[in-house]
């Protein structure tokens, strides 16, 4: 089973990639961490399904074992509930050897991530991810952060786990809804780099394990290369200018990440048709593909507020905003664009539907 090992500039760590993995996170836990107490940060829809058996494991291997549920959802992702966090680890006596088990899909990986970076200037951090999206993405590459009125994620910081452990039995629970959710985020590998996993998906002739592999290896080899977000790794930000704009537009309640991702990267390519930067036909195999996986096209918001979130984007530096387009499906590129030319581009798509 596939174990393969995340390299960057601060740290390497092992990803642990097997069906049954969770049993295994005693082990991968005591091999990574001199403490032996931890902390368990999960949600309310996770810790009835895994907590016990994530517990037990950490248990069997000499681990005393603490948990905090959180209520499910991205309205946790605030300084409120970090705060909550920080008086919980305090509480328990975490000390700086200790490590934190963040349970559950990306919410929890970033605000449990976020906690663990600047609780005591660092705690360890192993990251267990439960969702699709999760695994093939969120819990890899060190970024923690929770949303401000004013955006998402924007404090943070690039924090890598000490481990990810992934067990692709955990997806068999996840609605329909939540694995189209991933199911976007692997698309989108798909369309930046990996032509024959985006054939695999349009095809639906995939194994799960097989794509999560895909996804971690392309993930790992563009953080290897650009652990900070300053180059290549923007890459993996396809869709998610747009997507996170409309994520802040509607309150973080009216589409999930994969879906306003779904439309951030239909939106993208259609802009840069219109552009001349994206070959022609592009944008129609992925609304095609999408659809396949009744992830939305579109979305009923105001275009004067999607233009203003799009403006807070965190990759607007020296007055551009590096947004990323695709050259043609499986090939993707940085495009430094004035605000306003970028502008023009989204309200000619957003009129049009």
């Amino acid at each position: 089973m596939p174990e393969l090992i995340a390299r960057t500039a601060t740290s390497d760590y092992q990803v642990l990639i097997q069906q049954g993995a969770l049993g295994r996170l005693g082990e991968v836990t005591a091999a990574n961490c001199r403490g032996r107490m931890a902390v368990v940060v999960t949600d309310d829809q996770v810790a009835p399904l895994y907590l016990k058996q994530t517990c037990a494991a950490l248990r069997s291997s000499g681990f005393t074992c603490a948990s905090l549920v959180l209520p499910a959802g991205e309205k946790i992702k605030t300084m409120e509930y970090l705060s909550q966090l920080f008086s919980f680890f305090h509480e328990q006596g975490l000390s700086r050897i200790d490590p934190v088990i963040a349970l559950g899909g990306g919410v929890i990986g970033d605000l449990a991530g976020f906690a663990a970076a600047t609780y005591l200037r660092g705690v360890p951090l192993i990251q267990v991810p439960t969702t699709l999206l999760a695994q093939v993405d969120s819990s890899i590459g060190g970024k923690t952060a929770v949303d401000l009125p004013q955006g998402k994620n924007l404090v943070g910081a690039f924090y890598q786990p000490r481990a990810v452990v992934m067990d692709p039995i955990l997806l068999h629970t996840l609605p329909r809804r939540r694995m189209s959710d991933g199911l976007a985020e692997v698309i989108k590998y798909g369309l930046i780099a990996d032509l024959e996993l985006l054939q695999q998906v349009e095809q639906k002739t995939f194994d799960l394990e097989w794509v999560v592999t895909r996804c971690v290896n392309i993930k790992t080899h563009v953080v290897t290369q650009d652990e900070k977000d300053s180059g290549e790794r923007m890459l993996l930000n396809f869709g998610h200018t747009i997507g996170h704009a409309l994520e802040k537009v509607t309150g973080y309640t009216g589409y999930s990440h994969g879906e306003a991702v779904a439309v951030g990267m239909v939106t993208a390519a259609e802009m840069g048709e219109r552009l001349g930067l994206t070959q022609s036909g592009t944008a129609k195999r992925v609304r095609s593909l999408l659809s396949q996986y009744q992830l939305p096209l579109k979305a009923e918001v105001a275009f004067a507020d999607l233009a203003s979130a799009v403006h807070s984007d965190k990759k607007r530096l020296g007055g551009l905003i590096h947004f990323i387009f695709l050259r043609q499906a499986g090939e993707a590129f940085i495009q430094p664009i004035e605000p306003e030319k970028l502008e023009q581009a989204l309200r000619e798509v957003w009129a049009h539907g």
